[in-house]
């Protein structure tokens, strides 16, 4: 079939593409020759950034020479420009051309902030400054500070964390007057995990004193202000911490939406191009999250073990939206099952999955924890669950969903 080792490259050094390249040294270690591109010499786990602004502590971080050795495969360091899908090459940024018999592309999407008069929570290299944000919001006419998750951002846990986390800050600070709000298209504080899971959460925010606007679509007006829609009202706050938009790649030679993204199929295929699969932000499934990407990174690598002989199954993209909230010294958990009819969404103080870890990948979460792969992340004893009775049956079409919209039946 193949007159040398097949050659599989794996674009991108984040959260989907470890996953993959984890998960193709697995299950197709010794049919396949390995590269891992990416531009940064090291792994960032983005999830963690949120805590950054409120510890000493940056976000954890690893180098990718010694997994790339450890499991036998190449790094190359650089950026990729462009796929030729004829003849199967990768064209880097600085030249460099890289052959392939298969291709998995983890590149992640491009980060755009929305409003002028807002600071933009970033995935890396900028800190937001909580501490003057807080005070400035203190001695604003106001004395408030409002959270903003944008028109079109379909992953909004890390601003509730902000949120949280800001009000344990404020009364460190003396700052126990300061009122806090946050501002969100969703019905209820993340209901794309469910409504009993949304409550929980919505009893946290009150608790803490962090006022929810539900169903806010905020704009920025022609004089720099904001206005929240459909409330015909201002957004009157002394500072603004707001979530970027996430747009596509549009990575030249590849297809993509009007958007940038990546169209993929049920195993993670890129739609009309041989032998290139896609996992991550960069693709069109809506929700933009870590532990997602790494679903999608297993789905393609199972499907690329089987092409090359490897006696495994290859599972479709079953997505399962897990969230560890972080609210301070603790967690709260979250779990859904987005493709409906399968019964409830929990809400946990305890762990729901495992290894415990921000990102739930079946191969990163064990690779971060040091601990053995598990063929399924659940965890390995039942855990002190929120009540939950959530019968539900949501789209069928998981290139549907709308993360704003609460469960229901079709």
């Amino acid at each position: 079939m193949y007159e040398s080792v097949p050659k599989t490259v794996v674009v991108g050094g984040g959260i989907a593409g470890l996953e993959a390249l984890m998960a193709l040294a697995d299950l197709a270690a010794e049919r396949t020759e390995l590269t891992l591109v990416a531009p940064d010499p090291d792994f960032h786990l983005k999830p963690m950034v949120v805590e950054e602004p409120f510890t000493s502590e940056p976000a954890e971080r690893r180098e990718l020479a010694p997994l790339a050795e450890d499991i036998g495969a190449k790094l190359v360091r650089g950026a990729v420009a462009e796929v030729a899908p004829i003849p199967r090459a990768v064209e880097l940024a600085d030249g460099t051309r890289l052959d392939y018999d298969f291709l998995v592309v983890c590149i992640g999407g491009r980060m755009r902030g929305v409003y002028e008069g807002a600071t933009t929570l970033r995935a890396l290299g900028e800190a937001i400054g909580i501490d003057r944000l807080l005070a400035e919001a203190a001695e604003h006419e106001s004395g408030r500070l409002a959270l903003v998750v944008p028109p079109g951002v379909s992953w909004a846990l890390p601003l509730y964390e902000i949120a949280l986390m800001s009000r344990r800050r404020a009364d460190e600070l003396g700052l126990h007057d300061l009122q806090i709000s946050l501002h969100s298209p969703e019905q209820s504080p993340l209901i794309i995990f469910g409504r009993i899971p949304s409550q929980a959460l919505a009893e946290l925010l009150r608790a803490r004193k962090i006022d929810f606007h539900a169903n806010a679509y905020v704009r920025e007006t022609e004089a720099g202000g904001l206005f929240e829609v459909p409330a015909d009202a201002p957004v009157e706050a002394g500072a603004v911490i707001a979530l970027p938009v996430i747009d596509g790649p549009m990575l030249a030679g590849l297809p993509h939406d009007d958007a940038g993204f990546i169209p993929i199929d049920g195993h993670a295929r890129v739609g009309g191009v041989e032998r290139v699969y896609a996992a991550g932000d960069g693709t069109i499934f809506p929700i933009k999250q870590g532990g997602l990407g790494t679903q999608q990174a297993d789905a393609a690598a199972e499907h690329i073990a089987v092409r090359l002989g490897a006696d495994v199954e290859a599972s479709p993209f079953h997505p399962i939206l897990r969230g560890k909230l972080i609210v301070g010294g603790e967690s709260l958990n979250l779990r859904q099952d987005l493709t409906g009819g399968h019964g409830e969404g929990v809400a946990s103080p305890d762990y729901l999955w495992w290894p415990p870890q921000k990102v739930s990948g079946r191969y990163l979460a064990a690779w971060l924890a040091d601990e053995p792969v598990r063929a399924e992340p659940e965890p390995p004893s039942r855990p002190l669950d929120i009540e939950v009775a959530l019968p539900r049956e949501w789209h069928r079409d998981p290139m549907a969903l709308d993360p704003y919209a609460p469960p229901g039946v079709d």
